[in-house]
């Protein structure tokens, strides 16, 4: 890959103990792992994802991120370990943490525990899209399943009247549609001091690099939970994929 030792890369991987909807859901064992070994696997074996470190307020998880190899400098602060706080609040905090021991990065990769099925070429292949356009901002989707220009939204609430939420579409068939996409979550790559001054990684221009379904699941629910077991039980995705 073009580039990969001129610039300092930081790979941030968030992984609070609580979530409302799925409690402990980053060390829930999918087939006997800790959820979050998964990403900390792949980002070790893609060999491009430089320091990998784990942001957490909990120390069991502190424990299994060292474990599987992932880098635990500092904890993460209570207020940052709960709602309103996201994703890009955590990583700009840990990029102040890194400053005050005077360790600086160029080149910041997210990487969700929930998002278990991205394989170490995804993180590279991500990466060389990055580079090769002088990207500024970067995030990892797949298409929808149901093409949301087909959307319908309430009249008023929880009314059982209808109306399309995009009238021009509504009667198009799928082919006609423009193809849509989700942020899947697995990988987002940002260049830090654009990321310091827009204080998201929304940023513009976006680049993307497009990942199949079944390496897009994200963990949130226990649905979603026992779907990705049915997968590795299947054989539907397999961790050798590559």
């Amino acid at each position: 890959m073009e580039g990969t030792m001129d610039k300092k890369v930081l790979t941030i991987i968030p992984a609070k103990l609580g979530s409302t909807r799925l409690p402990r859901k980053n060390i829930l064992p999918l087939r006997g792992r800790p959820l979050i070994e998964y990403t900390i696997k792949s980002a070790t074996e893609s060999g491009c994802c430089g320091e990998i470190m784990v942001s957490t307020e909990s120390e069991e998880i502190a424990d299994i991120a060292k474990q599987a190899g992932a880098k635990v400098p500092f904890m993460r602060s209570k207020d940052l370990a709960r709602d309103p706080a996201g994703v890009a609040d955590v990583c700009l905090d840990v990029l102040r943490q890194y400053e005050r021991i005077g360790k600086f990065f160029d080149i910041l990769i997210i990487l969700l525990p929930t998002t278990p099925f991205r394989t170490p070429n995804d993180i590279r292949n991500a990466l060389d899209i990055f580079k090769k356009n002088k990207a500024k901002f970067l995030m990892s989707v797949s298409e929808f399943g149901h093409n949301p220009f087909w959307a319908l939204k309430r009249l008023k609430q929880k009314s059982l009247i209808m109306e399309p939420c995009f009238p021009d579409f509504i009667n198009l068939k799928r082919h006609e549609l423009p193809n849509t996409y989700r942020a899947n979550g697995a990988i987002t790559i940002v260049d830090i001091p654009s990321f310091l001054e827009n204080r998201t990684y929304y940023g513009r221009p976006l680049f993307t690099y497009t990942m199949p379904w079944n390496r897009s699941v994200d963990i949130d629910t226990l649905e979603d939970f026992l779907f990705a077991e049915f997968l590795l039980e299947r054989g539907i995705f397999d961790e050798q994929d590559s």
